[in-house]
C-alpha cells in the first residue's frame, strides 16, 4: 500500500473532504516541514474544504497576498503556486482551500471560541486553530509544527501524524497513545495514525 493509499484510507468519504486534494496538501505540508525556509524551522496551517463556512469563522491578520490572482495559478498542483506557498508560510496567518484544490485565502486568523476541546499539553494556538475550526465546519486541516511534525485534525481531533525519520527516532512530539495508533512507513516518512476500528474493517 502507498502513502498516498494510506492517506485516502484515513481520509475517508466521511470527512466530506477530497481525499486527492487533502493528500496533495500534506505533501506540501511535509515539505515545509521538512525543509523549513532561510535555514530555520517554521509551521503554518491549512484548511481544506468547506471554504465557506471557514472564511466566515476567521478573519485576514494581513491583506491578503492570494486576493485579485486567477484561480488558474492558485491551484495546488501548481509548482510555482507551491514555492509561493512555502514563502508566505513564514507570516501570521493559516491557508484556506477550497474542494477543488484552490488557495482561497492566506493570512486568515481562525477564531477559537470552542471550550471544550481537550488537545494535549505542549501543543499551541495552531493546533487550538485547528481543532477549533474542524470542530465548527466540515473542514479538515493540516498543521505543520516547528518541530518538523505535520498533524491532520477532523472533528476537533487529531487523526494522524506523519514524522520525518529523523524525528521519529527521537520520538519526537508524538500526541496520539501508543495504544491507540498503528505506523505506516514509506521511504523516509512515518505516518501514525489512529487505529482502523474492528467493525470498519469487517
Amino acid at each position: 500500500m502507498s502513502l498516498s493509499e494510506r492517506l485516502n484510507e484515513i481520509c475517508s468519504e466521511n470527512r466530506r473532504v477530497d481525499s486527492n486534494i487533502l493528500c496533495s496538501v500534506i505533501e506540501l505540508g511535509l515539505e515545509i516541514a521538512r525543509e523549513g525556509r532561510e535555514g530555520r524551522k517554521i509551521g503554518t496551517l491549512f484548511v481544506v474544504g468547506d471554504d465557506t463556512h471557514v472564511v466566515a469563522a476567521s478573519t485576514l491578520l494581513i491583506l491578503d497576498p492570494l486576493f485579485g490572482h486567477p484561480v488558474s495559478s492558485k491551484k495546488i498542483k501548481d509548482s510555482n503556486l507551491r514555492e509561493t506557498v512555502k514563502e508566505l508560510s513564514q507570516l501570521d496567518g493559516g491557508f484556506i482551500i477550497n474542494d477543488q484544490g484552490v488557495f482561497v485565502s492566506a493570512g486568515r486568523y481562525f477564531y477559537t471560541g470552542q471550550t471544550h476541546i481537550d488537545l494535549p499539553l505542549g501543543l499551541g494556538s495552531r493546533h487550538m486553530a485547528a481543532a477549533s475550526i474542524t470542530l465548527q465546519t466540515d473542514a479538515v486541516a493540516v498543521v505543520v509544527s516547528e518541530s518538523s511534525v505535520v498533524r491532520i485534525f477532523d472533528e476537533g481531533e487529531i487523526i494522524a501524524e506523519i514524522i520525518p525519520e529523523v524525528w521519529l527516532l527521537q520520538r519526537a512530539s508524538m500526541r496520539l497513545q501508543d495504544s491507540q495508533v498503528e505506523e505506516f512507513q514509506k521511504e523516509n516518512v512515518t505516518l501514525v495514525s489512529e487505529k482502523t476500528p474492528k467493525n470498519k474493517e469487517e
